[in-house]
């Protein structure tokens, strides 16, 4: 019996990370990717416009 218990956790883990790896993988592209991407796009400005003025203001 002791070889369950010494099984049981890797297998959980081995469970829940191909779970996870299912989900990751079909939330990719679809309907939400140019949601998504347009997200990412905008807080990329932002923080790029955020850098440039913290620039412009210690130069």
């Amino acid at each position: 019996m002791d070889y369950v218990s010494a099984l049981l956790p890797p297998v959980v883990m081995a469970v829940f990370f191909i779970g996870l790896i299912r989900v990751i993988v079909k939330t990719q592209g679809g309907a939400n990717k140019a949601k998504e991407d347009a997200a990412v796009e905008a807080a990329l400005a932002r923080a790029e416009s955020t850098r440039q003025a913290s620039t412009k203001t210690v130069a």
